[in-house]
């Protein structure tokens, strides 16, 4: 039996995951990609780890700035991860998807009303067939209320309705 491209992405839509908008400031413009491979690496040092396919631009500007915000979407930001997933040519107007941005201290672009908020600065990097593995130091969180945006087997989905508490 023969391993197929389409048959490894079937196998990995069936490992639901929370779907986040990495956000990198270059130059004063928000960039930004829609990224689901996302996960904690450390506790100590807070680290965690995003990857990203050689050919997005965003994989340029993490490259050079060194700095970025991993934004956790909420269940009712489904267009913004949307317009993020889409070619970085299009992102001349992330408002039209709901998208609005806070700067932190540090310039790094805050997606109003995400789940949860890492500031992030990049810690190393590792090459890993067509795309990069970007490791990086957690400086800052913030945490909201409210339900996660899941993405299973090729669509968008919600975590359903909460069972009463004891």
């Amino acid at each position: 039996m023969s391993l197929t491209t389409s048959d490894f992405r079937k196998a990995m839509g069936c490992f639901a995951t929370g779907v986040t908008v990495i956000t990198v400031d270059q130059e004063g413009e928000v960039h930004g990609m829609t990224a689901n491979a996302f996960t904690a690496v450390s506790l100590d040092p807070v680290l965690v780890l995003v990857c990203v396919d050689h050919r997005a631009r965003t994989h340029a500007h993490l490259h050079a700035r060194k700095r970025f915000g991993v934004n956790v979407l909420s269940s009712d930001q489904q267009a913004i991860s949307e317009y993020y997933a889409g070619s970085s040519e299009e992102h001349q107007h992330p408002e039209s998807a709901g998208a609005r941005f806070d700067r932190t201290a540090q310039g790094t672009p805050v997606l109003q009303g995400a789940l949860a908020y890492l500031e992030c600065r990049l810690h190393s990097t590792q090459p890993a067939g067509d795309h990069t593995i970007f490791i990086a130091e957690v400086e800052q969180v913030e945490v909201r209320e409210g339900e996660p945006l899941l993405y299973f087997r090729s669509r968008y989905r919600d975590i359903g309705p909460r069972e009463p508490e004891p």
